[in-house]
C-alpha cells in the first residue's frame, strides 16, 4: 500500500482521479521534466531524467491499478481466477503474487500477514483465494508486464 500511496503523491492524484486526468497529469511532468529539456546543463539533465524515471513509474503503476483498467481486463480476471489453478505464490512486504496455472500472475496488494498465513494453511489454496483474496484487495496483472 505504500507504494500505492508514494506513487499517488509523487503524482498528486487520489484514488478517484480518472485515467484520462492521469494522462494529463502525467504528460504535464513529463514536459516539466522532460531530460531532453536541460542539453546545456548535463547535472540537471540527469536529475530530470531520474525525475522522469519515477513519474514514468508511478504512471505505469497508477494506469495498471486503476479502476477503468481492471474493469477492461475483468472477464479475463474472472476467467483466470475461475479455472485456472494456483501455480505458485510469493509475499513479500504487503504484496501477493499469485502465478497461475495458465501463465499469468497478478499482484494483490496490501494483503495482511495472516491472511498469507491462512493461505498457506488452507486446504484448498484456490477456493480460500476465491473467497478471500482475488475480489477484495487492489490487484494488477503482471504477466503483461513481462512480456511487454
Amino acid at each position: 500500500m505504500k507504494k500505492i500511496v508514494d506513487f499517488r503523491k509523487l503524482l498528486g492524484v487520489n484514488e478517484s482521479t480518472e485515467l484520462k486526468d492521469l494522462k494529463t497529469i502525467y504528460r504535464n511532468f513529463m514536459k516539466d521534466c522532460h531530460p531532453d529539456k536541460f542539453q546545456d546543463n548535463p547535472e540537471e539533465q540527469l536529475q530530470a531524467e531520474a525525475k522522469s524515471k519515477e513519474i514514468i513509474e508511478a504512471y505505469h503503476f497508477l494506469v495498471s491499478i486503476a479502476p477503468e483498467t481492471r474493469l477492461a481486463n475483468q472477464e479475463e480476471y474472472a476467467t483466470t481466477t475461475g479455472t485456472s489453478g494456483i501455480a505458485d505464490f510469493e509475499y513479500k512486504a504487503q504484496t501477493l503474487k499469485i502465478t497461475f496455472a495458465d501463465g499469468s500472475a497478478y499482484e494483490y496488494f496490501d494483503v495482511p500477514k495472516a491472511v498469507y498465513t491462512k493461505l498457506i494453511n488452507a486446504d484448498s489454496p484456490g477456493r480460500f483465494a476465491r473467497r478471500h483474496i482475488y475480489n477484495e484487495f487492489v490487484y494488477r496483472n503482471v504477466s503483461k508486464l513481462a512480456t511487454a
